[in-house]
C-alpha cells in the first residue's frame, strides 16, 4: 500500500512509497482502513523540517483520521468490522504511570503519537488500540469527522482549559489555521461576546473566512495595530482571553499586551524560537498563561456529538479534498493560505 513518508532531516523530504499492509491486529486492538484524513499545520512544519518535536524516521506522516473497521483482534468487544470510526492521536501509551492511572493519559510520558513517535495515517490501513476509537455518526461524513482531532485541541483549549470563559467575553485568537478556525467555532458556542481573529498579511483570504464563520472582528496585524482595535473593545481594558494557535513566539509579547488584567492566555501553537522579551507584564497583569496540549476519551465524543448535531459546520474550512497521489498540492495550498484546511483520500 502506498503511504507519505517522510524520510530525511532536509527540506521536503518527503515522498510516496510503498509499505506492507499491517498484520491481523493483536489482542485489544483493530485494523481501520483510513476514509480521510486531514493535513494539519504540524504535517506542514515536518514537510519543511520546521517542527520542534521529536520524531521517529522513517515516518508515515498523519493523525488526524478516521475509517472503517477493517479487523478486530481478540478482546475487541466494542468494534465490528464495517464500523465507521474517528481514531485518537494517542497510538500508544504505558497505562501504568500516574497520569495513566489517573485518565490523564495525554501527558503519558511513554507517548507515541500517530504521525510524530509512531506511523501515522497518510496511508490506507492502519492499527488501533480499542481504547481510541470512537464511533462516527450517521449523519457525519468522512471528511469532517476526519477534523474531528483539530476540533477536540480547541475544545480542550477554551472549555476545559479555560473554563472561567463566559458569555460575553472578549476573546482573541491569534493565527488563522485550521487549529485557530477550530478555536473560534468554539469560542462562539461558548457565547464570546467579541471574537477577534488576527492573522498576516498572507492570512487575507483565511481572515474573511473566519468572518464568515462567526469573528466579530479580523485584522491584518501588518498593517494594524491589534492593540489599538482590542482597547475599542467592551470596558476598553483587553481580552478575557488570547488563544496562540500561531506557534510564533513573539505572538506571545503581543498576547500580553492583549490580555486584560486577571485576563488568561492559553497557548496552542508549538514553535521552536526563543522568546528574547520580557515577562514582567505577566507578572504587573497577573495573567495566567498556560499550554493546552492534545485531549481525551470524553473530548472526542462531546466534539462528536456538535457535528453531529450540526452546531459545528467544516464545510467553509475544509479548501479541498485530495487523493494521495495529490499531497503535495494539497500541502502546498494550505502552505500558501489558499486552504485552511486540506484533506487527503487514501486512493
Amino acid at each position: 500500500m502506498q503511504a507519505l513518508i517522510k524520510y530525511g532531516r532536509q527540506d521536503k523530504n518527503v515522498e510516496l512509497r510503498d509499505i506492507p499492509q499491517p498484520p491481523d491486529p493483536p489482542p485489544g486492538a483493530v485494523v481501520v482502513e483510513v476514509g480521510a484524513a486531514g493535513v494539519c499545520g504540524s504535517d506542514l512544519h515536518m514537510w519543511r523540517e520546521h517542527q520542534s518535536w521529536e520524531i521517529k524516521l522513517p515516518l508515515v506522516l498523519g493523525h488526524e483520521f478516521c475509517g472503517t473497521v477493517a479487523a478486530v483482534g481478540a478482546g475487541v468487544d466494542a468494534f465490528a468490522a464495517g464500523d465507521r470510526v474517528a481514531v485518537e492521536t494517542a497510538a500508544e501509551v504505558c497505562g501504568v504511570c500516574a497520569y495513566c492511572h489517573a485518565g490523564a493519559y495525554n501527558q503519558c510520558p511513554r507517548r507515541l503519537g500517530y504521525g510524530a513517535l509512531y506511523d501515522g495515517a497518510f496511508t490506507q490501513f492502519v492499527t488501533a488500540r480499542q481504547a481510541i476509537l470512537h464511533k462516527i455518526p450517521d449523519t457525519v461524513a468522512f471528511e469532517q469527522a476526519a477534523l474531528t482531532e483539530p476540533i477536540c485541541v480547541a475544545y480542550n483549549a477554551l472549555v476545559e482549559k479555560s473554563p472561567a470563559l463566559k458569555p460575553g467575553d472578549t476573546v482573541v485568537i491569534q493565527g488563522p489555521g485550521p487549529i485557530g478556525m477550530m478555536a473560534l467555532l468554539v469560542a462562539k458556542l461558548r457565547g464570546a461576546g467579541q471574537i477577534v481573529m488576527l492573522g498576516t498579511r498572507r492570512d487575507q483570504r483565511r481572515l474573511r473566512i473566519a468572518e464568515a464563520i462567526g469573528a466579530t472582528h479580523s485584522l491584518n496585524i501588518d498593517d494594524a495595530d491589534p492593540l489599538e482595535l482590542v482597547r475599542s473593545l467592551g470596558d476598553g481594558m483587553g481580552a478575557d482571553l488570547v488563544v496562540d494557535c500561531s506557534g510564533v513566539s513573539i505572538a506571545l509579547k503581543t498576547a500580553l499586551e492583549l490580555a486584560r488584567p486577571n485576563g488568561v492566555i492559553t497557548k496552542i501553537g508549538w514553535g521552536p524560537e526563543p522568546l528574547g522579551f520580557n515577562l514582567d507584564p505577566l507578572v504587573q497583569k497577573a495573567v495566567t498563561l498556560q499550554g493546552s496540549f492534545s485531549h481525551l476519551h470524553a473530548t472526542w465524543e462531546r466534539v462528536l456529538a456538535l457535528l453531529a448535531s450540526g452546531q459545528i459546520d467544516l464545510t467553509p474550512i475544509i479548501g479541498g479534498v485530495y487523493p494521495i497521489a495529490r499531497w503535495e498540492e494539497a500541502f502546498e495550498r494550505m502552505e500558501a493560505g489558499e486552504n485552511v484546511k486540506s484533506v487527503l483520500l487514501p486512493t
